[in-house]
């Protein structure tokens, strides 16, 4: 098993990590009656799909791991209501300031996040709008 999820009532839910014991609550957001004082689960999907990409770069780019600390994505997740589920996820990539490789290792590390197994699992009617703002060299 690789978590246990248990609904606390009010439209939360405390998630544990089996393995590791780390655990984290869930909200509903608030445009679906929620309090959005937490993740909502699709805010989880979106994330996952970050986190996996940025993580599947990591793992296949081992030579230049330490060079991806402080890359940041802002994330976006779109809704849409009929029916309700996730429309697009927009990711922006931020690379830290003297961030420097060869436009041909950008595309590899590109084409590595395209095929993490989070992106490979989302299914083909959620948008994709990804955008790596690499610096300038």
């Amino acid at each position: 098993m690789t978590s246990s999820v248990i609904y606390e009532g009010g439209l939360r839910t405390t998630c544990t990590h089996l393995q590791s014991g780390s655990f984290f609550e869930t909200d509903a957001p608030t445009d679906n009656q929620g309090k959005g004082e937490r993740f909502s689960p699709t805010d989880l999907v979106a994330t996952a799909l970050a986190t996996c990409m940025l993580t599947t770069m990591a793992i296949k780019a081992k030579d230049i791991e330490p060079l991806l600390h402080q890359i940041r994505i802002d994330v976006e997740k779109i809704m849409s209501w009929n029916p309700r589920r996730i429309s697009a996820i927009n990711l922006t990539f931020h690379f830290p300031e003297g961030f420097s490789l060869s436009p041909e290792r950008q595309q590899e590390l590109e084409q590595i996040a395209w095929t993490c197994p989070v992106k490979e699992s989302i299914h083909p009617g959620i948008e994709l709008n990804i955008s790596f703002n690499w610096p300038a060299h």
